[in-house]
This record gives structure tokens, C-alpha cells and sequence, in this order.
């Protein structure tokens, strides 16, 4: 899944491609990524794109005309299977609908343009076209931005301040901190040496200390590492840097113990027992009741 990192590469990647350019064609593949219909797709075309910004994960690209600025914006979240891919002329004629991972094509005069792919059977990719960014209800319930220059020690304290559930759910938890997932979770809480299953509520001074300087270094060291990398190489370059997460069965690159994995429905975690829980493996739930 795009996490902070990664969509703020994007973001800079199509700052560069995309403004100062023209929409000329929307074309929507799978219909189902469409969340909004009022203003329509194509009130986008025939408009320059003005901006590109991040919200948490999502992003926006803020389109205008001559002397309007206030046109406008297309809002997409790519979910944990999503990506775009950059494309310096796109195919001729219009996408054919069928069961591929095409979602959505935006075309530029120019003949560039970009495509919106979803990978799997479970589609939650999204788009929007709003008038304003916070009328998409994710963007609106968004808690602070950990990277911003306000977002410091005593607000990050005072937002997990009494959370009384484990921590890993807690940096997950996009209404509380926006922007990362449950990769750069398990980063940040591998650097401070934390269990992920820890309460929050239960955090001392020194470990709020501990906590906020592995998340502000994990996240600033992923969106230097990400500066500058098109956006075919982003998903690599993610998978290079991470030292814990996906990397179950290697060994750990500070200590040298086996990573291990906790696996739930739909997702998993990956933690190091010497360097976060004392060396305890914790309890797989999963895993048990398949051993029972």
C-alpha cells in the first residue's frame, strides 16, 4: 500500500509532469473506483492542472483556467492495491473495459498522461472529483500530518495521550495520525524498539520521546530515499528501504534475530523479538488456532 512516503513522491513526481498542463480526456475503466458523479469526470477536461498536493495518502490535483483557480479537484486514494503509472504517450484509442487492472486514464494534450491500476479481486481504489478537497469524507477526518513543521513532541503526546488500545493500531489510525500504514508502523516501532502490541495508554514520558523521534526519522529517511524516483520505481524503492516489514524469516539488520511475523484476516506485522519484545515471540493468533 502507498503510505506518506510514497504519495509524497507522487506528489512531487507530478508536480514536475503536470502542471501547467491540459486535461484533454478522462476515461473511466472500472466505474466502480468513481465515488463521487456531481461535479462529472468530465468538468476536469479542457482544464490546466494547477497544483498537486498530499492529504495523508490521498492526492489531489487542483485543476483551473485562465483567471479561475477554483476549478475542479481530482481526488484518488489507491488503497493497498493501487498505483499510477506514468506513461510518456499513452496508447492510441480509448481503454477497453474488461477484467485487467485498468481503473481510470487521464490524457494531456501533450499525448502524456497517466493510468490508475488496481491489482486483485478486492477493488477499494477511489476516485473523486469535489469542488474541495475536504468534501471527501477520508480527507475530512484526517488527523495532523506527522512530517508537519507544527506537528511536534507535545502535540504528538497529547494526541496518544489516554489512547487506551496498542499502539501499532494507533500510528494506523488515519483519523488520529494521517499517513501511515502498516508498513512504516512496523518501521517506526522496530527504531524505538517497541512492542507493537504495547498499549499506548501506557507510554512514559521517555517513551513518547522515544516513539516521536523514531516516527518523525523513519518517515523523513523514506521520503528522502523516495525524492526524485519516478513513480514506475517508488513501489521498489519502498521495498528496498524497509528493514522489518515484509522481511519475515530474515534476520534482523541491528541485532541479527529473526524477524516474525503476527498475521490477522487480511493483513500482518513484522517485528524483531530481541530489539522489541525482549526477546518473546508474540502470540500468532492465527497460527494457533490452525496448530489447535
Amino acid at each position: 500500500m502507498p503510505e506518506l512516503p510514497e504519495v509524497a513522491a507522487l506528489r512531487d513526481f507530478l508536480t514536475e509532469h503536470l502542471v501547467g498542463r491540459e486535461i484533454v480526456r478522462v476515461l473511466p475503466v472500472a466505474i466502480s473506483v468513481l465515488k463521487t458523479y456531481d461535479p462529472p469526470l468530465t468538468a476536469l477536461e479542457g482544464r490546466t492542472v494547477t497544483a498537486v498536493a498530499r492529504h495523508g495518502k490521498f492526492l489531489d490535483l487542483a485543476t483551473g483556467d485562465p483567471g479561475d483557480t477554483g476549478g475542479p479537484h481530482l481526488v484518488t486514494h489507491l488503497a493497498r492495491a493501487g498505483w499510477l503509472h506514468w506513461k510518456d504517450r499513452l496508447p492510441d484509442g480509448p481503454p477497453k473495459p474488461g477484467k485487467g487492472p485498468l481503473a481510470l486514464r487521464v490524457a494531456l494534450e501533450t499525448g502524456e498522461g497517466f493510468d490508475l491500476t488496481e491489482a486483485g479481486t478486492t477493488k477499494k481504489l477511489a476516485v473523486y472529483v469535489v469542488q474541495d478537497p475536504a468534501d471527501v469524507p477520508g480527507i475530512a477526518r484526517l488527523g495532523p500530518d506527522p512530517l508537519a513543521a507544527d506537528f511536534d513532541e507535545a502535540s504528538f503526546a497529547q494526541l496518544i495521550d489516554g489512547e487506551r488500545r496498542q499502539i501499532k493500531g494507533a500510528l494506523r489510525d488515519q483519523s488520529l495520525i494521517a499517513g501511515i500504514g502498516n508498513a512504516y508502523s512496523d518501521e517506526i516501532l522496530h527504531a524505538a524498539r517497541m512492542s507493537p502490541f504495547r498499549l499506548a495508554a501506557s507510554l512514559t514520558p521517555d517513551d513518547v520521546h522515544t516513539l516521536y523521534a523514531a516516527l518523525r526519522t523513519t518517515l523523513t529517511d523514506a521520503v528522502e530515499r523516495s525524492r526524485g524516483v519516478a513513480a514506475g520505481r517508488l513501489k521498489a524503492e519502498k521495498k528496498s528501504g524497509l528493514r522489518v516489514h515484509g522481511r519475515t524469516g530474515e534476520p534482523c539488520p541491528v541485532c541479527g534475530d529473526t524477524i516474525r511475523e503476527v498475521s490477522f484476516s487480511d493483513s500482518s506485522l513484522q517485528y524483531c523479538p530481541t530489539c522489541q519484545t525482549g526477546g518473546k515471540p508474540l502470540a500468532d493468533r492465527r497460527m494457533s488456532r490452525l496448530l489447535k
